[in-house]
């Protein structure tokens, strides 16, 4: 059976979810990406001679950071995993609807690891309060752009004009409006 999803868009239910997804896995591919390589650079942090010069406060930094990087990993790759032993399964549905609220903890998570590194680089830079000003502003910053902006948009969108003037085919909760995950 297929449906209309919002202004035009014409999917079977197993299509939706086959493009969502598609979409899923891109935004997947350059978050990992990152994080990888961020955890790969914080691995390598304990293994270098300047590390023992750490003071105890800075130590507890890493340690905490190394924990939400691996945390963040563990969200962000969990979602190929979750696809990965449901396939077959005809729950495509229920694997996308998972696996985009897996990528939102692992964002999340990736926001207190970003934040917990830069706290840490900005403390043995600086050595002093500064950092702690530099990494509250980059906070605010990525809040902005990673959830504040998005939120807006969503708003903005159901309180604005719903035509085709103003669509970009993106619908993606089902009911005719912008879904979470647009």
């Amino acid at each position: 059976m297929t449906e209309t999803y919002g202004r035009g868009r014409e999917e079977t239910q197993e299509e939706r979810a086959d493009r969502q997804w598609s979409e899923l896995l891109q935004e997947l591919r350059v978050a990992q990406t990152g994080v990888q390589i961020l955890f790969g650079f914080l691995l390598a942090v304990v293994f270098q001679s300047r590390f023992e010069d750490l003071g105890d406060i800075d130590r507890d930094i890493y340690v905490v950071t190394v924990m939400l990087g691996s945390a963040t990993a563990a969200a962000l790759i969990g979602p190929v995993s979750y696809h990965r032993l449901l396939t077959g399964r005809r729950m495509k549905p229920e694997t996308v609807i998972w696996a985009s609220r897996m990528t939102v903890l692992g964002l999340v998570l990736l926001f207190c690891t970003m934040c917990s590194t830069l706290l840490l680089i900005m403390r043995v830079a600086l050595h002093n309060e500064t950092a702690l000003w530099l990494v509250g502003g980059m906070a605010l910053w990525f809040l902005a752009c990673w959830f504040v902006f998005p939120l807006w948009a969503i708003a903005k969108g159901r309180s604005g004009p719903r035509e085709s003037d103003t669509d970009d085919g993106n619908d993606t909760d089902g009911r005719g409006g912008r879904g979470r995950d647009a």
